[in-house]
C-alpha cells in the first residue's frame, strides 16, 4: 500500500499521524508543500527511499519516521523542529552540521541506522537539547575534548559505535547532570565494555581516506565495463559450482541433524542456519570474545571440584557455581541436566545458536561444556554453561527501601530497564530466529561494578524444549491499580516515590497499564514500550536538572 499522493490537497492539515500500517512507498513530495503541518508521525512502517527536503515545511514541530526502511542520506531539517525521531532506518553518510544549528530541538533520536563520519560537536551543546541518542551506527573518530553540553541536556547515548579517544568532561559520567551511555566503542575510558582499538581502526581509516577513495571510484568506473563483462562469465561458472558443493556441504554436516524431529517448534535446520541482521553486528557481535568448548577437568579446577564454598544457588534450570579460571577470569557455571530428545550435534548447534547473542545488556555466554560420559538414556545429558561473572547481584536487591546501602533512585532504574529493555528487543528482532521466553525477572537482571544492567537467563528455551511449553493467555494481574495516588503508594516502591517526578512516574506507570491488558490487540509494541522508557527517562533528567538549578540559585 502507497502513500496517496494527494495529501497536499488538505491545505489546512497540522497532524498527519498514520502510524504502524503497511505503508511501502516512498515519502511522496507532496507533504513538503503542506506548510501548516506541525506533526508528521509515520513510525512503523515500511517507508523506502530518499527523504525529500523538508525545509518548507516552516511550521514543523515533531518528525516520527522511526521504524522504516528509509536509506538516504539525512537531509536538511526546518529550523522550528522540536523532535525528530529517525531511529532503526537504514540512513547513511554523515550527520548533516546543519542539525547543529537546529536551537529549538529538544530530543534527536538518530539510532540504529548507518550513520558515519564524526558527529557534529554542536548537536551536544544546542541550547533546548535534553535526549540525544546516536547509538548503534558506525560513527567515527574522536569527540573533541573541549566539547561543551547545552544545560538542558540530560540524556546521551553513543554506544555501539567506532569512535576513538577519551571523552569530554561533559560526557564522563561523573556528575549525576546526565545520564550517558558510550560502551561499545573504543574509548579510551576503563568503564562501560570498551572494545579493542583494531576494532575501530577500520572507520577511522576509511574516513581519513575518503577523499582518496572518490578518486578510486573515477578510476574504477572507466574500467569496470571491462571487469563486468569477465565477472559475468566467471559468475556463471562459479555459480554452477557452488551449488554442487554446497550440496554436498549440507548433506554432509546436517543429515544427522534433520533427522532428529525438532519437538521445540525452531527445526534443526533453521538452528543450523540461523543469521544475524545488521543490527547484531552494529550491536558488538564483532568484538565480542569467541564462545569455546571447556574441558570438565577446567570447570573442576576452577570450581575446586564444584566446592560448596563456589555454590551459589539453584533455580529450576540448574545450579550456580562461581569459578575461577586458569587465567584469573571469574566465571559463572550453570549446571543443568537435559533429557536426550536431541543428539549431540544438534545440542551443539543450539549452544552455538545461544552463544553468538552478544549485546551489552546481556551476561554473556563464554563457553560450554557436555558431559556424557557414564550416563544412561534416563539420566540424560550433563550440560555446564560458563557465563561472565557480574559482581553487583540482582536487580531484585535494590528494590526495596530495607536496603539504604543499595538505594537505587528513579533515574538509575530507569537507566538500567531501558538497556535491559533494549536487549529484550536484541533478542526479539536481531536474530533469526527471534528468541522469546527470556525470562524476564528482576531477579535475572545482574548489575556489573558500573551498575550496568545485564539480562541473565535468556535463550534456555532453546536448549531445554520450553518452547513448547509457552502458553500466552492474555491475562492481566488483578487488584493492581495505579489510577490513584493511594494505589501507587501500595505498588510503587517508596524511594521511586521520594525520587522521581510526577510527570516520568506516569508516563511509565501508563505504558505499564496498557502492557497489562487483557486484550492483546490493545497492548503496545515493544518498540512503544521502549520509546515511553526513553522519553520517561528524558523527563525525569530534566526534572533533575530543574531542581538542582533552582537549589543552587
Amino acid at each position: 500500500m502507497d502513500l496517496p499522493d494527494w495529501l497536499d490537497s488538505l491545505s489546512n492539515l497540522t497532524v498527519l499521524s498514520l502510524r504502524n500500517n503497511r505503508f511501502k512507498s516512498q515519502l511522496p513530495s507532496s507533504i513538503c508543500r503542506i506548510t501548516t503541518l506541525t506533526d508528521i508521525a509515520l513510525s512503523h512502517n515500511q517507508l523506502t527511499g530518499k527523504l525529500p527536503d523538508l525545509r518548507t515545511l516552516t511550521s514543523l514541530q515533531m518528525l516520527d519516521l522511526r521504524e522504516n526502511k528509509l536509506d538516504s542520506d539525512l537531509p536538511a531539517m526546518p529550523e522550528g523542529l522540536i523532535t525528530i525521531l529517525l531511529s532503526n532506518n537504514s540512513f547513511s553518510g554523515n550527520i548533516p552540521s546543519q542539525f547543529g544549528h537546529l536551537s529549538k530541538l529538544q530530543h534527536l533520536d538518530l539510532s540504529l541506522n548507518h550513520l558515519s563520519g564524526t558527529p557534529p560537536s554542536s548537536l551536544f551543546s544546542l541550547p533546548n537539547i535534553r535526549y540525544l541518542n546516536l547509538a548503534s551506527n558506525i560513527l567515527s573518530g574522536s569527540i573533541p575534548n573541549s566539547l561543551s553540553c547545552g544545560s538542558n541536556l540530560g540524556f546521551v547515548d553513543i554506544s555501539s559505535n567506532k569512535l576513538i579517544g577519551g571523552l569530554p568532561s561533559c560526557l564522563d559520567g561523573m556528575s549525576n547532570k546526565r545520564a550517558v551511555k558510550f560502551g561499545g566503542n573504543c574509548l579510551s575510558v576503563g568503564s562501560q565494555n570498551q572494545l579493542q582499538e583494531s576494532y575501530c581502526e577500520t572507520a577511522n581509516i576509511e574516513s581519513k581516506q575518503s577523499r582518496g577513495r572518490m578518486v578510486g571510484i573515477l578510476v574504477a568506473v572507466v574500467t569496470g565495463t571491462v571487469l563486468v563483462l569477465v565477472l559475468l562469465a566467471l559468475g556463471v561458472l562459479l555459480l554452477c559450482r557452488r551449488n554442487r558443493s554446497g550440496r554436498t556441504f549440507e548433506q554432509n554436516i546436517f543429515s544427522k541433524v534433520v533427522q532428529d524431529n525438532s519437538t521445540t517448534g525452531v527445526s534443526s535446520e533453521v538452528l543450523a542456519n540461523a543469521r544475524f541482521i545488521a543490527q547484531a553486528a552494529k550491536l558488538g557481535t564483532q568484538g565480542a570474545p569467541a564462545c569455546r568448548v571447556f574441558a570438565l577437568e577446567e570447570l573442576m579446577e576452577a570450581t575446586n571440584n564444584f566446592d560448596s564454598s563456589t555454590f551459589m544457588g539453584e533455580g529450576s534450570n540448574g545450579k550456580m557455581y562461581r569459578g575461577r579460571l586458569e587465567n584469573g577470569t571469574y566465571v559463572a557455571i550453570r549446571s543443568l541436566t537435559l533429557l536426550k530428545k536431541h543428539s549431540i550435534q544438534n545440542l551443539k548447534l543450539r549452544l552455538d545458536l545461544l552463544s553468538k547473542l552478544h549485546h551489552p545488556h546481556l551476561v554473556g555466554l563464554m563457553g560450554y561444556c557436555i558431559d556424557n560420559s557414564g550416563q544412561d538414556d534416563s539420566v540424560g545429558i550433563k550440560v555446564f554453561l560458563i557465563y561472565e561473572y557480574v559482581s553487583n547481584g540482582n536487580y531484585h536487591a535494590y528494590l526495596s527501601e530495607t536496603c539504604p546501602e543499595k538505594f537505587l533512585k528513579w533515574s538509575d532504574r530507569l537507566v538500567i530497564v531501558i538497556g535491559v529493555a533494549k536487549a529484550v528487543h536484541f533478542l526479539h528482532t536481531g536474530v533469526i530466529p527471534g528468541t522469546f521466553n527470556n525470562r524476564l525477572k528482576t531477579n535475572n537482571i545482574l548489575l556489573d561494578e558500573h551498575r550496568i544492567g545485564k539480562l541473565s537467563d535468556y535463550g534456555l528455551a532453546v536448549i531445554t524444549d520450553e518452547i513448547e511449553k509457552i502458553e500466552v493467555k492474555g491475562e492481566a494481574p488483578k487488584s493492581r491499580h495505579f489510577g490513584s495516588q493511594d494505589g501507587r503508594r501500595r505498588i510503587v516502591d517508596p524511594i521511586v516515590l521520594t525520587t522521581c517526578s510526577q510527570e516520568s512516574l506516569s508516563i511509565v506507570v501508563s505504558i505499564t497499564s496498557k502492557c497489562l491488558s487483557p486484550e492483546p490487540s490493545t497492548r503496545p509494541s515493544f518498540e512503544d514500550v521502549l520509546w515511553n522508557l526513553q522519553y520517561a527517562s528524558q523527563v525525569q533528567a530534566a526534572a533533575d536538572s530543574d531542581q538542582k538549578s533552582d537549589s543552587t540559585s
